[in-house]
């Protein structure tokens, strides 16, 4: 998906489930937010002590290292409701009713499965790092400073964890719109034209 959505809400179970989910994605994304601020800290602290002491922060990659799952897969479910990733709007926007909802059933339900598998592919890379007999339960670490892996492993299937429910809830939401031939149904991003998009942003600066 592309450009800017609406995700409408009623007084719905399935509007309800979105909305708490929403709220479970919004704290997932500022969580990567901090990530990247807390790198950008990072570098200055860095660059701060190769200068001015000859010291650079020890284990500088490493910690890049942990934060990158946080960055790269927090705020993906996020960016799904929200309509953000990338898909082709030139074709999709020629799609109305029934056969738009039908388009989006069957990718939905296409990105579930295969988010399933990277669910399953991901857990199995943790669960090779996870070890409760070892130290700090790593299996590995870091090269330089020797910070165990497993928690920014874990990351990944968790954050693909939260995007499959998304996905099941969309296929739930674009079911109900392609059975009952709605034209705003709840809990699935509908993009918004060029003037519905001038208007929100415009309404966001007040």
């Amino acid at each position: 998906m592309a450009g800017t959505a609406s995700v409408l809400s009623d007084q719905s179970v399935l509007s309800k489930i979105d909305t708490r989910l929403a709220t479970i994605e919004g704290w997932f994304a500022l969580v990567g937010g901090y990530a990247i601020f807390s790198l950008m800290v990072l570098a200055v602290v860095s660059v701060a002590g190769r200068h001015f002491l000859n010291q650079p922060l020890p284990g500088y990659v490493d910690w890049i290292e942990q934060a990158m799952p946080l960055i790269a897969f927090l705020g993906i479910s996020y960016t799904q409701r929200n309509g953000g990733h990338i898909r082709m709007d030139m074709l999709v926007g020629k799609l109305k009713g029934r056969a738009l909802w039908t388009f989006e059933l069957i990718t939905s339900i296409a990105i579930l499965v295969l988010i399933t598998l990277l669910i399953w592919g991901s857990w199995a890379h943790f669960d090779r790092s996870f070890n409760f007999n070892a130290p700090l339960w790593s299996q590995d670490s870091s090269i330089d400073i020797g910070i165990p892996l497993w928690p920014a492993k874990l990351m990944v299937p968790l954050a693909f964890s939260i995007l499959a429910i998304r996905l099941a809830i969309q296929c739930w939401g674009f079911s109900q719109a392609l059975i009952k031939g709605s034209s705003h149904p709840v809990a699935v991003p509908l993009i918004q034209d060029a003037a519905a998009q001038a208007d929100q942003e415009a309404s966001s600066l007040h």
